[in-house]
């Protein structure tokens, strides 16, 4: 059966806009897969240290390094919860990063890594789409895309891109709410389609 690999990196337990939508994308690949596995990393309950000189020098031999690319060589499928903090991903996922990407190892032109499909949802308080007034700062979704193409290979990445996410709690973006529940339905809409479609193709 296939293997999920499911990491969140919001802040917040409980009200987060990427955690909402990657557990949707959870719920509907269960379903799919009620045999299967699904490898989970909370990396704000358990952060992961930044990386230092020891494990930059170990590589592959260095114990948690190893372990992260043992999580992305046995996933089937990569799921990834990428809140915009200071526009840009939190800096408990860049430390993933960081980890899990091993020059030489899983880092290659023939990557394995790069032939999974990666799910990303890219929560956001404001809108940066492009046209709007800041689509000059979104650093995620570029970022991100750039990190897997780039280290990997990938070629399968697919965001799935909650926006407006502060609309509800400010007055001032009052006007955007119904915008705001609008794009919150089409991502938790998203991610029950990409679920049953990536698990449909795994199980082919």
């Amino acid at each position: 059966m296939a293997t999920l690999l499911h990491i969140d990196s919001s802040l917040f337990p409980e009200g987060s806009a990427s955690r909402e939508v990657t557990a949707r994308f959870v719920e509907a690949w269960k379903e799919q897969h009620p045999a299967g596995t699904v490898i989970y990393r909370d990396l704000a309950a358990q952060p992961l240290p930044h990386l230092d000189a020891a494990a930059a020098a170990g590589g592959k031999d260095h114990a948690l390094r190893a372990e992260l690319a043992a999580e992305l060589e046995a996933a089937d499928a990569i799921l990834i919860g990428a809140p915009m903090y200071n526009f840009t991903i939190p800096s408990t996922l860049k430390a993933w990063l960081d980890h899990a990407i091993i020059a030489g190892h899983n880092a290659t032109p023939d990557s394995a890594v790069g032939k999974k499909p990666f799910t990303i949802v890219a929560s956001r308080g404001g809108s940066y789409a492009p046209g709007t007034p800041r689509e000059d700062f979104e650093f995620v979704q570029n970022y991100l895309r750039k990190v897997l193409e780039g280290m990997f290979g990938a070629t399968d990445i697919e965001f799935i891109v909650p926006e407006l996410t502060l609309a509800p709690v400010k007055e001032e973006m009052a006007a955007l709410r119904p915008l705001a529940s609008k794009s919150r339905e089409q991502a938790h809409e998203q991610a029950v389609t990409k679920a049953k479609d990536l698990a449909a193709r795994l199980a082919a």
